[in-house]
Parts: structure tokens; C-alpha cells; sequence
């Protein structure tokens, strides 16, 4: 499967480096329009010195690793999104007698680089606060962790987006809730939401565990909502348990799929 997604992947970028200056454009454009969010951050930061309990430094490494993970899952996995284009045209119809996974199909559909402008933005934006937090050796080790499970949860949502898709032909608007929308959540401390969306984010959609939970142990700070301290090391388990539910929720899709005939 990997090497299917690899020379799919690599067919798409060939074809989009036969126009190399839309793409270095789109790249750029696509780090610039990423950075504003941060210069939203720093104007907030101008006017009071901490956001929910939180100093400037701590909220670029909310929003540095809840930024890369997305990114990250957006490059690999977020054209899942567009399934129900597919769905309308008649064309996921091909996609199901090709000698590959429809998921990696429709990962790799249309495969842009341009993305990364976004992956390097928080990319910078994390190297910057990691320089400024100085953390502990013993505590510094979660962080791969933390991008690694929060690329798998926003994975996991993109393709439960998707699964949706085979009832819900308008889907994609609910999905990109969970997906864009929970990357601005978690771009910030949930401290600053209400406790039942908090509960929420934990205990139904597991967005906290993207970064908030693990970076209470990173950054060595108490829960302010008072939420048990196990849930600080809960990301693996909830990234696992949300990928196993979206595989079942697309393979059901798939086997419910009944062609449109158009």
C-alpha cells in the first residue's frame, strides 16, 4: 500500500512540476496566508500577557504542533475530502476496479506539493518556540509523539469525512468542521473554551489529544479543567482507536457505495 501511495503520489507531482512557477506561487502563497494566523496571535498578545493561563511561547507550541500535525495530514490524506466530487461525477466508479485501495486513490488524487508551504510555516513556528521553552531532556521526547498522533487523529478524521461522504453527498461542509475547524480549536489553550466543549474535544472527537493533553506533561502545567493526569499520555491510544473506527467507517462505505451511473 505504501508503495502504491508513493508512485501515485510521484505521478501527480510530475505532472504539477510541468508548471513549476503556479506551484513555487502556490507554495508561497500558501506559507504567507498560514502566517497571518500568527500575526492574529501576537496582536493578541500585544494587549494582554497571557491567553488563558498561557504565555506567548507555550500558545506558538499549541499552535506550532496542532499546525503541523494538520498540515502534515492535509498533505498525505486531505483530497479524501473531495470524494463526493467523485461520487457526482461517476468517476470513484473507476477508482474501484483499479488494482489499488480506493483510500490511497483518493489520498493521492490530484497530489500537490504546494502544501508545504503550510507544513514549513509550522514548522518554523515550532522551532521558534521550542527555542524560547527550553524544555527538560525527559519531557522533550513527546513532542515527535504528539505531531506523530495528532497527524494520525486529523488522518482519521479526514477519512471519517470521507466515509460520510457515501451517505451525505454535502458532507464535506460538516467534515471540515472537525478538520479545519479543529485545527483553529487546538491552536490554542482549551482553556480558553467552555467546559463542555472541552469535554467534548476529549471524550467524543478526540482533538484534545492532539497537542493539549500532551503538552500539559511537556509543559509540566496542571490541568486548569482538572481532567485526570493520565490523559496526558492517552494520545496513542486515542489516535489507534480513532483510526481503527475511520478504516471500518470507509470499508463499510465502500461495500454500501452504489454506483450513480452518470
Amino acid at each position: 500500500m505504501t508503495r502504491t501511495y508513493l508512485l501515485l503520489a510521484w505521478t501527480w507531482l510530475r505532472a504539477s512540476a510541468q508548471y513549476p512557477g503556479p506551484l513555487i506561487t502556490m507554495t508561497i502563497g500558501s506559507f504567507v496566508i498560514s502566517a497571518l494566523d500568527v500575526a492574529a496571535i501576537w496582536v493578541i498578545f500585544e494587549h494582554t500577557g497571557s491567553l488563558g493561563g498561557f504565555d506567548l511561547a507555550e500558545v506558538m507550541f499549541l499552535y506550532g504542533t496542532a499546525g503541523l500535525s494538520f498540515a502534515l495530514s492535509d498533505l498525505l490524506f486531505g483530497n479524501v475530502e473531495r470524494l463526493s466530487q467523485h461520487i457526482r461525477t461517476g468517476t470513484f466508479d473507476t477508482m474501484l476496479i483499479r488494482p489499488a485501495g480506493t483510500f490511497v486513490q483518493m489520498a493521492t488524487d490530484r497530489f500537490s506539493v504546494q502544501r508545504l508551504g503550510r507544513v514549513a510555516q509550522a514548522a518554523v513556528v515550532l522551532s521558534i518556540a521550542l527555542s524560547q521553552l527550553g524544555l527538560a531532556a525527559g519531557r522533550a521526547w513527546t513532542v515527535p509523539v504528539m505531531v506523530l498522533c495528532g497527524i494520525v487523529i486529523f488522518s482519521s478524521i479526514f477519512a471519517l469525512g470521507g466515509a460520510m461522504q457515501f451517505l451525505l453527498t454535502d458532507a464535506p461542509e460538516v467534515a471540515n468542521a472537525f478538520t479545519y475547524g479543529g485545527v483553529t480549536l487546538t491552536q490554542y489553550p482549551l482553556s480558553v473554551y467552555g467546559n463542555e466543549l472541552v469535554k467534548g474535544a476529549t471524550f467524543i472527537v478526540p482533538l484534545a489529544f492532539v497537542n493539549w493533553q500532551p503538552a500539559l506533561f511537556v509543559l509540566d502545567r496542571p490541568d486548569p479543567l482538572g481532567l485526570p493526569y493520565w490523559l496526558r499520555f492517552a494520545a496513542p491510544l486515542a489516535a489507534v482507536v480513532l483510526a481503527v473506527a475511520a478504516a471500518l467507517a470507509w470499508r463499510a462505505g465502500v461495500r454500501r457505495y452504489r454506483s450513480t451511473g452518470s
